[in-house]
């Protein structure tokens, strides 16, 4: 009798250890959705194992200290990735992202950013689920912006193909090989065409967020933004090719 009330105690400890972790995902997005506002851009950054630190947390300042201007629609900033549990860095950083793409509901994106990653020429490309949510999304996506080698997940998705593109500099000709049906741009910093973004990527990140800023907001918000952390920034400076 004794064995058996035990055994039925544990039993219950494990059941409820087993839901507190099941739940705890659904904490985690409610407390993202509780910080995301209406009115405001939703502005998506997807982040993966290897995703390098500089390419994800450029465009990320720049468009969260969007939320500290007057007068414009800014900018609600969260992460999407394939998981729950910590993303680490190409550099070692630990990221809990904030959705899960694979089964979390995520507000509709407006802005979609797309880091580069260690595996982006590689094994990355073969990530079917992956790519088929960044056609998803950039199918109503406001803008869709990559920066270094995430121009090749846009790539392989077949989101440039009718665009001009950009990638990291010493990547352009395998970029090409790869991609021979794209017009691709070098000696710029950052491409726009149509709904698409791509930049060089590096701390040059920040030219192709405060260009997006620039674009939405007006030159004395964005030379606000720049200033607030520090940024000398003046478009005509900027190696860039912009379709018309």
């Amino acid at each position: 009798m004794k064995k058996a009330l035990l055994f039925s105690c544990l039993a219950l400890l494990s059941a409820c250890s087993e839901k507190k972790t099941a739940d705890e995902p659904t904490k985690t997005v409610a407390r993202t959705l509780s910080n995301i506002q209406p009115n405001r851009y939703n502005t998506a950054f997807l982040i993966m194992d290897g995703v390098f630190n500089t390419e994800f947390t450029a465009p990320f300042d720049i468009f969260q200290h969007t939320q500290y201007r007057e007068g414009i629609k800014a900018m609600n900033t969260f992460t999407v990735a394939n998981t729950l549990e910590p993303i680490t860095t190409f550099e070692g950083v630990r990221i809990l992202p904030d959705f899960d793409y694979t089964q979390d509901s995520i507000p509709d994106i407006d802005i979609l950013v797309v880091p580069s990653a260690e595996h982006h020429l590689d094994s990355d490309l073969q990530d079917t689920l992956m790519l088929n949510f960044v056609k998803k999304v950039a199918k109503d996506a406001l803008f869709v912006t990559s920066h270094c080698d995430g121009a090749f997940v846009l790539a392989k998705a077949g989101l440039l193909d009718e665009v001009a593109s950009t990638t990291f500099p010493s990547d352009i000709s395998t970029y090409r090989k790869m991609f021979p049906q794209l017009n691709v741009k070098d000696s710029v910093l950052f491409v726009h065409d149509g709904k698409y973004i791509t930049s060089a990527g590096g701390a040059k990140s920040f030219e192709a967020a405060l260009y997006l800023c620039e674009y939405l907001y007006g030159k004395e918000i964005t030379e606000s933004i720049a200033g607030g952390l520090v940024i000398d920034w003046n478009l005509s400076d900027v190696p860039k090719f912009i379709a018309q």
